[in-house]
């Protein structure tokens, strides 16, 4: 992967790790792997469309996913998101009910969550490409390093942040991260918003309210979670 794909607030952060032979053997597989007539999802010009939108000085708050959503029209480079007019995927909807139940928000009839990424919220998967119909597929191909250095680029700021992890597999992250668990930020855990889950503690644990309480007390402009 090419340096001068990665958004300019990110460059100096990520630039070590897209240096390294597992970067560009990331690259090469993404390359390879549409030659071979593949689908790759999310399409090219949305894979780093969180990075994009939330620039690096301006990460209030950080959410992590797994991988993208691997269906037809679904993934939009944000973890959780999806496209206007696409069905909302069971954990969003699950997080829409707990928005609602927090902060009192109607549920959203869409998935497009670039409003909330606009206002810092880096809304994170830990692999940010997938096959179409497979998921997982490109889990261990070298994301991983990248997005790690993603979230350690925001941990390692003065500015007080929010981390947001739902489940085990953003935890699992989260715990490789330098300065994660500096004082200066605020880590929030429960249990993933899926169905399978969902009911052994994201409901109730009030992260929107939570992440908005914790950013004013430390002098930030808390996030306007509707959509």
């Amino acid at each position: 992967m090419a340096t001068d794909e990665i958004p300019e607030s990110w460059q100096a952060a990520l630039g070590p790790v897209l240096a390294t032979p597992q970067a560009r053997q990331l690259g090469g597989f993404l390359v390879e792997e549409e030659r071979a007539g593949k689908t790759v999802y999310p399409p090219r010009g949305c894979r780093l469309a969180a990075l994009d939108l939330t620039p690096l000085d301006a990460v209030k708050v950080v959410i992590l996913g797994q991988d993208p959503y691997h269906g037809p029209g679904q993934a939009m480079g944000l973890c959780f998101a999806v496209p206007e007019g696409v069905k909302v995927p069971p954990s969003l909807v699950n997080i829409y009910k707990e928005l609602e139940a927090d902060l009192g928000i109607a549920r959203p009839a869409h998935g497009d969550l670039r409003k909330w990424a606009r206002q810092g919220v880096l809304l994170l998967n830990n692999t940010l490409t997938v096959e179409g119909g497979k998921a997982g597929s490109h889990a261990k191909r070298g994301w991983d390093a990248i997005t790690d250095a993603c979230v350690a680029a925001v941990a390692a700021r003065e500015e007080p942040a929010v981390f947001i992890l739902w489940g085990s597999h953003a935890q699992a992250k989260a715990q490789r991260i330098e300065h994660l668990r500096d004082p200066r930020h605020c880590v929030i855990e429960s249990p993933h918003p899926s169905p399978l889950s969902a009911h052994r503690g994201f409901f109730g644990s009030r992260p929107f309210s939570r992440t908005n309480a914790f950013l004013a007390e430390h002098g930030r402009t808390p996030i306007d979670w509707a959509v």
